[in-house]
């Protein structure tokens, strides 16, 4: 997706989610596995959890476990979007192997 959409700081944070759809992270979590400052981190993802596209999935003590939120709209068109560009790419190498 990151491909094919850029390389914006938001996209990298979904895409991390999408990536791991059955697991929660703390945000420390995310930005150890994205390579990202905490300021970059803290400034895009309010933005993420307002809009429902990331949701608290659970607390232990004082830390918040979050998710992606399969139901949102937009989490939708882009799971649909990453399976048909994966279509695409498949049929492009299958097609590619063939020659």
């Amino acid at each position: 997706m990151i491909k094919t959409l850029g390389d914006s700081p938001k996209l990298r944070i979904i895409d991390f989610f999408l990536d791991n759809p059955l697991f929660d992270f703390t945000k420390k979590e995310v930005i150890e596995a994205l390579g990202m400052s905490k300021q970059t981190l803290y400034k895009y993802f309010p933005d993420l959890e307002r809009y429902g596209i990331i949701e608290v999935s659970r607390k232990i003590g004082r830390a918040k476990l979050y998710r992606i939120n399969l139901r949102h709209p937009l989490i939708e068109m882009l799971r649909e979007y990453e399976k048909k560009i994966s279509l695409q790419i498949a049929e492009r190498e299958r097609v590619a192997v063939k020659l």
